[in-house]
């Protein structure tokens, strides 16, 4: 069980050093000691910040934010997105890792416009490609590797994963890439492969319509609570060990979609591996584990306990968490390199992570937040 009274020093390092956001989510989700007053207080502090107030210029009429989902950035030229957070996947994790309130106009606007279909038809007729993409919409969501993927994905985030038909029943397809993952014994059970293909990367692929785990269904899953039962928590918490049991590090496939062979996005067929300080495994992987535990898969899954493990060594000190940035790989996938939320970078959640006050602050909130939903029952 977690008890924030044991955490001490590292409540007190934050409450003295960090920014709104983390000081807001404190609070609100792990000393759980808001009043109004306060909470309004603090998310007005939010409201100032210099990403929240650049991603206000984006908004359009129609209540969508930036131009596409995990878009194209240029076409043919023309530059797409002025910044990272023009894209509307980028926008709404913004939204999400600031947990801007789904009742604000900013959050309640944008799920009204991915819930619009003529919205959603104009936002992405903006260039062929997309166009194309949103006639494909739901190819391959059986994957999570569509634009609908993204689309529900993002609401879910954003707080309205329960409240329609449709984003539950892409939370019954995201369980059932879990459950596909327990029926089989290696990744081969389940891929093709074509010798004589000319493609550039002729990795082993799957159909589109074979149920697999990415992380965009873990991230339904883990904003979600209407799939929730003791039987399809400790499924998931099964589904992850078996994951690490079975899958190869050196892992590769691609998703046949239409004619086309898509490198999936985080597809999970490697090992997850277990938070340790030493080593930055990619750029994302705290995000990773946060949503696995999120779930409810708890210390019955490995990699959740083994990360726990690590963590209270690492806080064990001082209570503030550091990862080591002297390799070179490390540095490589350094947090402290991050300017915006992105669908391949980790959650910042403060103006900077240059400061090294801030990155310790990013990264010891992380570590409660982390722990407090690892030790949930």
């Amino acid at each position: 069980m977690f008890n924030i009274k044991d955490y001490s020093k590292s409540v007190d390092f934050l409450l003295e050093n960090a920014g709104p956001v983390i000081q807001y989510r404190l609070h609100k989700e792990i000393l759980q000691d808001l009043n109004k007053d306060t909470e309004d207080e603090l998310l007005n502090q939010v409201y100032g910040m210099p990403l929240f107030r650049l991603l206000e210029t984006y908004i359009k009429p129609d209540g969508y934010i930036g131009n596409g989902m995990h878009s194209w950035d240029n076409w043919r030229g023309t530059v797409l997105h002025e910044t990272p957070l023009q894209d509307g996947e980028s926008a709404a994790r913004l939204l999400s890792y600031y947990r801007i309130p789904k009742e604000n106009p900013v959050v309640k606007n944008f799920v009204s416009a991915m819930r619009d279909e003529e919205v959603l038809c104009k936002e992405f007729s903006y260039i062929p490609p997309e166009i194309q993409r949103f006639s494909n919409r739901f190819t391959g969501i059986n994957n999570g590797n569509s634009l609908m993927a993204l689309v529900y994905t993002m609401q879910a985030m954003l707080g309205y994963g329960d409240d329609y038909s449709d984003l539950k029943d892409f939370q019954q397809i995201s369980l059932k890439g879990f459950q596909r993952i327990l029926g089989i014994s290696s990744l081969e059970d389940i891929t093709k492969f074509n010798p004589g293909a000319k493609r550039k990367y002729n990795y082993p692929y799957i159909e589109s319509d074979e149920y697999f785990p990415n992380v965009y269904t873990i991230s339904m899953l883990a904003y979600t609570k209407s799939w929730r039962s003791i039987e399809n928590t400790r499924m998931l918490s099964d589904a992850f060990n078996h994951i690490n049991a079975i899958m190869k590090p050196d892992n590769n496939i691609h998703v046949h979609i239409k004619s086309k062979y898509a490198a999936p996005c985080f597809a999970l067929v490697r090992p997850v591996r277990a938070f340790n300080t030493g080593i930055i495994d990619v750029i994302n992987y705290r995000r990773l584990l946060t949503e696995i535990a999120m779930t409810g898969a708890g210390m019955e899954t490995d990699v959740i306990r083994q990360s726990a493990d690590n963590i209270n060594e690492a806080l064990s000190k001082d209570g503030i968490l550091r990862l080591d940035f002297t390799k070179p790989y490390n540095k490589r996938y350094s947090p402290e390199y991050l300017e915006y939320p992105a669908p391949y970078t980790d959650v910042m959640l403060e103006v900077s992570y240059k400061d090294k006050n801030a990155l310790s602050c990013g990264l010891t909130f992380w570590a409660l937040e982390f722990l407090s939903y690892a030790g949930r029952q």
